[in-house]
């Protein structure tokens, strides 16, 4: 890292380096580089020598403060969004408002915890993480943590959306880059079924009415110690690793005489994500760059729009008729743990009865343990299989609560997707639209349409939702409660794991470019020049074609740009926003919705 730093001064501008000019001290005079012993041999240039001395320190002062008074007018014009408009700083960091739970927990201790090399020859040292564990069944060696769907510790894709990763032809220029990104690895939610779980366990072991045995003789002294919410360390360099990727990937983009906005929301998580993530862009003095826009999530009783947390003003996404994804997980859960309850049962005597619910908390406690504590000894209590089995659990919640089986699938994430849409066509929000803050949207200060870099902060949940919203119907496919279908495309772990990001390009091109180009050689066929949108999803191309036949079937899966707004323009009214959040329809089965709406219409 330590290579970076000429990237960020050059991203400042040569006149906002900040160099350090200091009053001198009594004491820093007493350091000046003199001769030793000059006043004493020379007493008669001594008054000549301090007046002169005195006549430079005036002069070195006065320029001091006349450099500093042209920096700081040159920093003032900086945090201008325009020539002509001041960004208002009416959002704060420090102190939070609306952070919503921050509980830290213990402080890890995995020199001393760590059970490496679990009693094998070879050794593996943890990367921070301790993920080399060895797992029943497991004889492909692959990880068990690309399989833990949305607490997943962050991957790129590894087997990509269906299209290969084609480069850019010879004369197309990346123009706006529209990136909006998950939260890095946290602790639990509040109340979160770990969290009363882990209680429990804590509750035995400090009664001392525990004897487990076998694997779960560590439960004889647990104490549960995770936190609430908040990012954890790996949570943050996660960000940080994600602003420098961005940097390399998309830095010319930056114009160095501008200070973009970022946005958040006030959860403490997301504001820590949207920082650690501009420190990895832009160096620590990130906020000489970026003016970071606080929008308010969490106030439940009168909830403030916030495109990045769309759950917030819909109110239907929180209530039994969204529940469809967690009905279809409990079933899922009753049959591929069955075997698991029963092993940990034998185990534990007759003082404990566990419960597929209380093995299914377990299991989540490896990948929430893991990563605030670097290794967790939950684990290796589960097969390979039950580990795949669990991943797909996870793709089963999201699927019936967020994506195109949920009532409000697209309701949720379509106030973004206007956002997006107004950014490109380079417009304003003047007009109640789902819940977009028009407060914020209708203001250029606030809703930018300079910027060639768009950075925005988000929810799991948000992120698929936008998914749904926009129409991605490559992850519409129905998801059975009997287990995985063939070539199943909704994989919860490739599309949000902690950390996952959205990256949307607008490219510009000399002539419209070859449809079916594999090489540079075909590049392009004759006509005008022509935009291009293209989509990734943790660093791999998400292909507009299988969605949205009107883009073709493109071997890079862009999609022309004209063709993609077109075909956007009915996505609010696909949506049917006010009647899928507030509308009075019953909750449906599992499976009986397929395009992210209700069953029901408005009438």
């Amino acid at each position: 890292m330590t290579n970076m730093g000429y990237s960020y001064k050059k991203l400042q501008g040569p006149d906002d380096v900040q160099l350090q000019d200091l009053p001198l001290t009594e004491t820093a005079k007493e350091e000046l580089p003199l001769p030793q012993n000059f006043f004493h041999r020379h007493p008669k240039t001594t008054s000549w020598a301090i007046k002169m001395l005195i006549a430079f320190l005036v002069l070195l002062s006065a320029l001091s403060l006349t450099r500093a008074a042209v920096l700081e007018k040159k920093q003032a014009a900086s945090t201008a969004s325009s020539s002509t408009t001041r960004v208002p700083q009416v959002f704060q960091t420090t102190p939070e408002l609306f952070a919503g739970p921050t509980a830290t927990g213990r402080a890890p201790f995995l020199a001393q915890s760590n059970p490496a090399p679990f009693g094998v020859a070879s050794f593996v040292a943890n990367h921070p993480l301790e993920t080399a564990i060895p797992i029943v069944g497991n004889t492909q060696n692959a990880s068990i943590f690309q399989q833990m769907g949305n607490v997943s510790p962050y991957f790129p894709n590894p087997s990509g959306f269906g299209v290969n990763e084609i480069p850019l032809p010879a004369g197309a220029n990346i123009t706006q880059l529209h990136m909006l990104h998950r939260h890095g690895s946290r602790y639990p939610t509040s109340n979160s079924g770990v969290q009363k779980f882990g209680a429990t366990l804590t509750a035995l072991a400090a009664n001392k009415t525990a004897n487990f045995t076998g694997q779960l003789a560590f439960l004889n002294s647990f104490s549960y110690g995770l936190g609430v919410e908040i990012l954890v360390p790996i949570g943050q360099q996660e960000l940080f690793d994600s602003g420098v990727l961005h940097y390399y990937d998309y830095g010319h983009l930056y114009n160095t005489s501008t200070k973009i906005i970022a946005r958040t929301t006030t959860q403490d998580r997301i504001v820590k994500s949207a920082e650690y993530f501009m420190a990895g862009f832009f160096g620590l003095s990130w906020t000489n760059n970026a003016t970071l826009e606080v929008i308010i999530e969490g106030n439940f009783i009168n909830p403030d729009n916030v495109t990045l947390a769309g759950y917030d003003n819909c109110n239907n996404s929180n209530t039994a008729v969204n529940e469809g994804g967690d009905n279809a997980t409990a079933i899922w859960t009753a049959s591929y743990l069955k075997n698991a309850t029963a092993r940990l049962n034998a185990l534990s005597g007759k003082f404990f009865n566990w419960t597929t619910a209380d093995a299914y908390d377990a299991q989540t406690l490896c990948p929430y343990e893991t990563v605030a504590f670097g290794y967790s000894s939950f684990c290796d209590l589960f097969t390979y299989q039950e580990w795949l089995d669990f991943e797909y659990s996870i793709d089963l919640s999201f699927a019936g609560g967020d994506y195109f089986q949920s009532p409000t699938g697209r309701a949720v994430g379509i106030g973004y997707v206007e956002e997006f849409l107004a950014r490109v066509n380079n417009h304003t929000l003047n007009t109640a639209t789902a819940q977009a803050n028009i407060t914020l949207d209708n203001n250029t200060a606030t809703f930018p349409l300079n910027q060639t870099l768009y950075f925005d902060f988000s929810h799991d949940t948000n992120l698929a939702a936008v998914l749904t919203a926009f129409g991605f119907t490559q992850f519409a496919q129905f998801l059975p409660t009997t287990g995985p279908p063939a070539n199943q495309q909704l994989i919860v772990s490739h599309l949000q794991p902690f950390g996952a990001r959205i990256d949307i390009e607008i490219i510009k091109a000399p002539q419209p470019v070859a449809a079916n180009r594999t090489t540079a050689a075909n590049a392009y066929t004759s006509g005008p020049p022509t935009n291009y949108v293209h989509f990734l999803v943790n660093q791999r191309t998400l292909p507009l074609g299988p969605s949205f036949p009107s883009c073709g079937n493109r071997t890079d899966g862009w999609c022309e740009l004209s063709t993609f707004l077109n075909i956007q323009a009915g996505s609010l009214a696909a949506a049917q926003y006010n009647y899928a959040c507030n509308g009075n329809y019953p909750a449906v089965p599992y499976g009986s919705l397929t395009n992210g709406v209700p069953q029901a219409t408005a009438t």
